[in-house]
């Protein structure tokens, strides 16, 4: 099986980067918390969504994904958006401080 790791840069790549994953969920019938409904199951061998996904002891579908921007408040959006708990802690990677007009 293959596996895609996105790495989304920026702000423009943290914010798009969020939208598709947000698309990503809606598509494979994700809730925003990573879990699946109890309705819906994924083939043993549906490795489309297993490439993107990981799946969790406890049933959590993580995204294979890492955000990263030197300025704290692009992902201080996705850290406090609707998809918050979809993302582990340490795939939101930030700076301290403000980097514009550097």
């Amino acid at each position: 099986m293959r596996e895609v790791i996105s790495i989304h840069l920026g702000q423009c790549g943290v914010q798009c980067g969020n939208a598709c994953w947000e698309l990503y969920c809606l598509e494979h019938g994700i809730q925003p918390d990573g879990q699946m409904p109890s309705d819906k199951t994924i083939g043993g061998g549906d490795d489309a969504f297993n490439t993107f996904f990981s799946e969790t002891g406890s049933g959590k579908h993580v995204p294979r994904t890492v955000f990263v921007d030197l300025e704290p408040t692009v992902i201080d959006e996705v850290r406090t958006g609707t998809y918050r708990q979809l993302y582990h802690p340490e795939q939101l990677i930030s700076g301290k401080e403000d980097a514009a007009n550097n």
